[in-house]
């Protein structure tokens, strides 16, 4: 079989990476084409576009890339004719893979939607579309399989991928420390995000919670896609290291972290490392979404716990004064640490269990 493939995030990349595994163990004869990023090669899908050339967030950022981002699905739409897939599998990112969906269904492509957009949190109008042109859908937080039957929509909750990647990511590196050049003070992760725009906002706050922690390291997961010497210079100067392709490792050994919201604030707790989720966004683009997004919390810990158990910090709340207390709470506050810990063993439970992207394989396979 055919199968046609489009992530367009490194999170999407990750897990549509683990689905192609698991489809080549059913599909011995499975051909891919993807847009996607290196660990969908890795798996042997061939990369039409990376997926760090299709990054563009917030509102403002989107409207000054609309010729870039038209041009791509006009492209996209032509290259799906061309190579004729059996299926199409659609990963997450809505504003460009559900136009394509409308197409698709157009053309009488099989459609397959992997990780649901979330409509829940706004444009919950799109659930109308989704209905009409998406062939299977596969949902991964539990409360979205009630939330599609609201919309007399049945859809398959398969559970979370990101607890296959996390079984499969390899055993504590005893070295991780001496590799990286890491002292032996226990580590501080910072990760700011996987877009340039996020990173450069993020960092610049993170960077300033290092002179009030003199006994920790501070270490940056860098996202993959970016070149090192972005990170470099914002860093001009700090006391801080960065690893690379490393973020699994660091989250095994940290002892905190600060994290921008996104898949890395679940990552993160399954882990185990005590965390603040940290947003500060384009001001336009904050006020605009601020007044259409109708969801309690921002981070994926606390949405699927439907309670806060982990700090959030947004916009003009992510300060100086109010990362330096909420770290020195996670860092020195025994209580608090465990609570957090106790929340999160809960919140492994709700998410079902390892075998996400086997179930997803098997339900795409045999609707073929």
């Amino acid at each position: 079989m055919k199968y046609y493939i489009i992530a367009g995030e490194a999170s999407g990349d990750l897990h549509a990476s683990n689905l192609i595994r698991e489809i080549k163990k059913l599909d011995a004869n499975a051909e891919f084409r993807a847009w996607g990023g290196d660990m969908m090669k890795a798996q042997g899908a061939t990369i039409v576009k990376h997926y760090r050339d299709l990054a563009f967030m917030g509102f403002a950022e989107v409207l000054l890339n609309l010729r870039t981002i038209f041009r791509n699905i006009n492209f996209c739409k032509k290259d799906l004719l061309e190579y004729k897939p059996d299926v199409l599998i659609l990963v997450d990112y809505p504003g460009f893979n559900l136009r394509i969906a409308e197409f698709a269904h157009k053309k009488g492509i099989k459609v397959h939607y992997y990780i649901s957009p979330q409509i829940w949190a706004w444009k919950r109008g799109r659930v109308h579309t989704i209905k009409r042109v998406v062939d299977k859908m596969m949902v991964i937080l539990p409360f979205e399989k009630d939330f599609y039957r609201h919309y007399q929509m049945d859809v398959d909750f398969v559970g979370h991928p990101l607890l296959d990647a996390l079984d499969t990511s390899g055993s504590v590196n005893n070295d991780f420390r001496k590799q990286n050049e890491l002292s032996e003070k226990p580590l501080i992760a910072l990760l700011p995000g996987s877009r340039k725009q996020e990173i450069s906002r993020m960092l610049s706050i993170m960077l300033k919670m290092i002179p009030f922690f003199s006994d920790y390291q501070f270490v940056i997961a860098c996202a993959p896609s970016i070149e090192a010497s972005f990170y470099e210079n914002l860093i001009a100067g700090s006391d801080v290291k960065m690893v690379s392709n490393k973020t699994y490792d660091l989250l095994r050994t940290a002892d905190a972290a600060l994290v921008t919201s996104g898949t890395a604030t679940l990552e993160t707790a399954l882990f185990n490392v005590p965390e603040v989720v940290c947003y500060k966004g384009n001001r336009i683009s904050y006020e605009i979404a601020k007044r259409l997004i109708h969801i309690k919390y921002i981070s994926l810990v606390n949405l699927i716990m439907d309670r806060e158990v982990v700090k959030e910090l947004i916009q003009n709340e992510l300060n100086e004064i109010n990362l330096q207390k909420e770290l020195h709470e996670l860092l020195f506050n025994e209580a608090k640490r465990k609570e957090i810990l106790g929340d999160y063993a809960l919140l492994k439970e709700k998410l079902g269990g390892i075998g996400a992207s086997a179930r997803a394989a098997t339900i795409v396979v045999s609707d073929l």
